[in-house]
């Protein structure tokens, strides 16, 4: 049985498998260039950043429909719980959708014709989170959140992701603000490829309650200091790190150090069709390269769920707290 975990850090639309790019791709009447699926899967290895999310807005072509969505989701759903993950907070990114042509309803809608079925189906709590794609302007995250508007009833929160270099978070300062009016809780992603004074921008004019990646926090000692002393939840993606060359190997990563340092990490899939595993198979992972002890996998799963947006039902938290300290550990963990 694999340990239980929440995701927080999840991009679905970087949960396409090459099988259901391709099923989708024929559903939809869409050509891709790529013979077969082992071809694309080919196409899966990347330089950095840019490289990886030039494949990654190009394969959205196949996402044409609410069931599209719906399936993309359902198909996630199925691998994350058989890796032990009890809740997941989902991002999205519309503004890639409607600059093809798909509206806010159909993006939304597919989307909760699984999630809103998750527990039912998967035994998978879910929240859904709006992201804003950092190199467009601020006006068209203006306009995104306006047009999920009719939809906040199913939408948590707000993020911030793409290319991070170059577009500081102040650049969002106004939508978050409004985010923050409606009630919607605030996220980022900072400190991955920009520097840690992205990290500080977030926190400070944005708000924000998490950081996603965070991994250059540790370039700044007083940075730390604060990360720990506010309980200031980091997102981090070691699988991801390692495929768009953060870090060199896994073996690098700094997450035994951060954890020693008090910070309040997870450890998330991020894009994981992509970056070549899920959120079990990065516990897996890091537990090999880094000989990560069972009592620091446990306070890693401990931690997901602590930092999780679940502020309205604390007796599920206690719940899946409960499930964490009850387990038993094997030769495997995913």
């Amino acid at each position: 049985m694999p340990l239980p975990k929440a995701e927080l850090h999840l991009h679905i639309e970087g949960t396409l498998e090459p099988e259901l790019a391709f099923e989708l791709a024929a559903r939809n009447g869409v050509e891709l260039p790529y013979a077969d699926t082992d071809e694309l899967r080919e196409a899966y290895r990347f330089e950095d950043l840019q490289s990886f999310l030039d494949l990654y807005y190009e394969l959205m072509a196949v996402l044409r429909t609410e069931q599209d969505f719906a399936d993309l989701a359902d198909a996630y759903l199925a691998r994350a719980a058989a890796q032990g993950v009890r809740h997941a907070e989902i991002f999205f990114d519309p503004q890639a959708h409607l600059a093809r042509g798909v509206s806010m309803g159909t993006v939304v809608e597919g989307l909760w014709r699984s999630l809103g079925r998750s527990e039912e189906n998967h035994g998978v709590s879910t929240r859904l989170i709006l992201c804003f794609l950092r190199d467009e302007s601020a006006e068209s995250a203006r306009e995104t959140l306006a047009a999920a508007g009719p939809y906040l009833d199913r939408i948590t929160g707000v993020g911030l992701d793409s290319a991070e270099v170059g577009h500081p978070p102040v650049k969002f300062r106004e939508v978050y603000e409004t985010a923050a009016a409606l009630g919607l809780r605030r996220v980022a992603h900072a400190g991955e490829e920009g520097p840690p004074e992205y990290i500080t921008e977030a926190l400070d004019v944005l708000g924000v309650e998490r950081v996603d990646h965070g991994l250059r926090c540790v370039e700044d000692p007083a940075l730390v200091e604060r990360l720990v002393r506010d309980r200031v939840p980091l997102t981090l993606c070691p699988l991801s790190n390692v495929r768009l060359r953060t870090v060199d190997t896994l073996a690098d990563h700094p997450l035994p150090a951060m954890l020693d340092a008090g910070l309040l990490c997870t450890v998330n899939s991020d894009d994981p069709a992509y970056f070549g595993g899920y959120a079990g198979d990065n516990f897996a992972a890091v537990r090999q390269s880094l000989g990560l002890t069972d009592q620091r996998l446990r306070e890693l799963a401990r931690n997901s769920f602590l930092a999780s947006f679940l502020e309205d039902d604390e007796e599920r938290r206690a719940r899946y707290l409960a499930e964490v300290d009850a387990y038993e550990f094997g030769d495997a963990v995913s």
